[in-house]
């Protein structure tokens, strides 16, 4: 068997992966349903970039999981890994996007449906048993994502750091204190916004192999320090890439860790640590002109529909590099909407109902 590395990046990742129901500021317009959650959309992105990128979760043959899966596979995302046993209703996020008085877009998410009351599925990690023989593939990996913690999601770090991968832990939320220990003890990089942590103790102390620490501020831009010299640097700060089109705010976390990851993870770990301190900061900028960009579509990914799969990736080097206006994405199509799925509780309406989240299974690929 050869054992040459794969010219494309690899990165395998679990968290969550979720089906987005994205409900305009527009009362007029569709629903849009596409794959989200913060390592679905992550994993994504990097797809588009050109990696292959490997989800791991407990989807079933749901509406949602159909979908999910639909919107994955179009923009090259390998979903070997998306069934794992025993599987699950695909969670599903609800986010509505509002104005503010003065015009300004805010959004807030929903987890439960807007018709019946009933929550909506929520995320489930994969066991421990059912990635047994995923972990001999994570061997050969040059990144790893997790943003939610399980020991499952502990034990594929793990193996994906024995093995020189990359390592890449951004926590949605406190979790359990021993998991999240055990998180920062093999994370290289740890991303998250000022809005949930303020700090986190340990990530950067002692014995620990972290050797990035970014804190986003939303539109103050980001700080950060590492170690890649050996010692602690002390915290440094980037202002946030300008923008000029703003109209949703969700979803510039992950464009931001995706730009990293494409730029400081694609050689592994040893590739991090050669392109040092001034390599972070590209990493870091790249992201951050992609979550700009990403400010003027609704959705966690909407600008993503307005180009074709094929031209994304070099549209948004392009677009990076100031070859193409961040106000001026290309329009090479308009973006589609899949509106018909929505929550498992509700009775199923005739064929020909129209509503925001009717649900119509025959209508989501």
């Amino acid at each position: 068997m050869s054992l040459t590395p794969p010219s494309r990046p690899r990165i395998f990742g679990t968290g969550l992966v979720a089906l987005d129901l994205v409900l305009s500021a527009d009362p007029e317009a569709p629903v849009r349903a596409w794959a989200g959650g913060t390592c679905g959309n992550v994993l994504a992105i990097l797809a588009a970039l050109g990696w292959d990128s490997y989800p791991i979760a407990r989807l079933n043959g749901d509406a949602a999981s159909q979908r999910v899966r639909a919107d994955l596979r179009r923009w090259g995302v390998q979903l070997e890994y998306l069934g794992c046993s025993p599987t699950a209703n695909a969670p599903i996020v609800i986010q509505q996007i509002l104005r503010a008085r003065d015009g300004s877009p805010r959004h807030r998410f929903s987890w439960a449906c807007p018709h019946c009351g009933s929550w909506l599925p929520g995320f489930k990690p994969v066991t421990a048993k059912a990635i047994e023989p995923i972990t001999t593939h994570a061997q050969r990996v040059d990144a790893f994502f997790m943003d939610r913690l399980s020991r499952s999601a502990l034990l594929l770090a793990e193996h994906a750091a024995k093995s020189g991968a990359v390592v890449i832990f951004e926590p949605s939320a406190k979790a359990d204190a021993k998991l999240f220990s055990e998180a920062l003890s093999v994370a290289h990089v740890v991303k998250y916004s000022d809005d949930r942590f303020s700090e986190i103790p340990g990530a950067m102390h002692g014995s620990s192999t972290t050797l990035v620490e970014i804190q986003t501020l939303g539109a103050s831009g980001l700080r950060y320090r590492h170690k890649l010299n050996r010692t602690l640097s002390p915290w440094m700060h980037l202002d946030a890439a300008a923008t000029h089109n703003l109209v949703d705010t969700c979803g510039s976390g992950d464009w931001c860790t995706a730009g990293l990851i494409a730029t400081v993870a694609r050689h592994g770990l040893g590739g991090l640590i050669k392109l040092g301190a001034e390599g972070l900061v590209e990493g870091l900028q790249f992201g951050q002109k992609l979550a700009a960009w990403n400010l003027g579509f609704e959705g966690a990914r909407g600008g993503m529909y307005t180009v074709e799969p094929e031209k994304l990736g070099p549209y948004l080097h392009a677009m990076a590099s100031g070859q193409h206006s961040v106000a001026n994405p290309l329009k090479s199509r308009r973006a589609r909407a899949h509106a018909r799925i929505a929550c498992p509780a509700c009775p199923q309406p005739p064929r020909k109902a129209r509503g925001r989240l009717s649900q119509d299974k025959s209508n989501t690929a």
